[in-house]
C-alpha cells in the first residue's frame, strides 16, 4: 500500500489549525525527552580537579541535584561542610551506612566515605538531574546499581602532572601521597569501564568543563531512554 500523495489544495483554516495542534503535541513530546532526569557520575583519580569541573557545572546546571558524599576524615582547611562533603562522626556514618541509608560506601585511607541514597531519590523524583562526584571504586558500584547512568571518567594529561597536583595540594604527608599516586597508576587500567574520558589539562579548565557540558547536554537530548531505576540494596 502506498501512501497518499500530498495535497496541492491550499490548507483551510480549520486544516491548518489541527497540523498546528498535532505538530505542537509531538513537540511537547520531545521536550519531555529533553527534561526526563538523567544521572551522571564525575570520577577519577585525586588529584585531577574533580572539585574544580564540579563547581563550574554547579553554575552551569543550577537546578541539578548535586549529591554530596559523606566522610569520616577530617574537614581541611579549604573544604567547607556541605560543599565538599559532609563531614560526619565516624560511629555516627558507621551507624548510617549500616542502617542503609547509603547506595555505596568504602575505607578508604582508613576513613569511611558514602554517597547517600535519599538526595538521588529525592533528585529523581523531584524530575532534577543528579550529578555525583565519587572515587573510581565508587564509581563501579553506583553503576551497578543506577539504570541508566552516565559515567565520566576525568584525568590530567599526564602521570608527570598528576604527580605535580599531588604534591601542591600541601594537604598530605609524602607516604599518603605515594599511595594517592599508585592508587591512580592503578584506577586508569578501569578508564575503559566509563562511557567517557576527558583530560583535565593544567591550566585549560574551561576548556575541560566545556568538553563535559558538550556530554551532558547530548545525553540529555538522547531519545527512548528508559527512566532512571534505583536499586533498593
Amino acid at each position: 500500500m502506498t501512501s497518499e500523495e500530498p495535497s496541492n489544495a491550499p490548507l483551510t483554516d480549520e486544516e491548518k489549525q489541527q497540523m498546528l495542534d498535532h505538530g505542537d503535541r509531538k513537540i511537547a513530546r520531545l521536550r519531555a525527552v529533553d527534561s526526563a532526569p538523567r544521572v551522571f557520575i564525575l570520577s577519577g583519580p585525586s588529584g585531577v580537579g574533580k572539585d574544580a569541573v564540579l563547581e563550574s557545572l554547579q553554575q552551569a546546571y543550577p537546578s541539578a541535584r548535586y549529591v554530596v558524599t559523606s566522610t569520616s576524615r577530617p574537614i581541611r582547611d579549604n573544604e567547607k561542610h556541605g560543599v565538599h562533603y559532609n563531614f560526619l562522626d565516624r560511629d555516627d556514618l558507621k551507624r548510617q551506612i549500616e542502617a542503609g541509608e547509603y547506595l555505596e560506601s568504602d575505607n578508604v585511607y582508613g576513613n569511611l566515605y558514602g554517597v547517600p541514597r535519599r538526595p538521588i531519590l529525592e533528585g529523581l523524583a523531584n524530575g532534577q538531574h543528579v550529578i555525583i562526584k565519587v572515587d573510581v571504586k565508587g564509581a563501579a558500584t553506583l553503576t551497578s546499581k543506577i539504570d541508566p547512568v552516565i559515567s565520566i571518567f576525568l584525568t590530567a594529561e599526564s602521570m608527570k602532572e598528576l604527580y605535580r597536583r599531588l604534591n601542591d595540594r600541601n594537604t598530605d604527608k609524602p607516604e599518603a601521597i605515594a599511595r594517592r599516586f599508585q592508587t591512580a597508576c592503578e584506577e586508569l587500567d578501569r578508564a575503559g569501564e566509563f562511557d567517557y574520558v576527558v583530560f583535565n589539562e593544567a591550566c585549560k579548565l574551561e576548556s575541560t568543563v566545556a568538553d563535559i557540558r558538550r556530554i551532558i547536554d547530548t545525553e540529555l537530548r538522547r531519545i527512548n531512554q528508559p527512566n532512571v531505576q534505583v536499586s533498593s540494596e
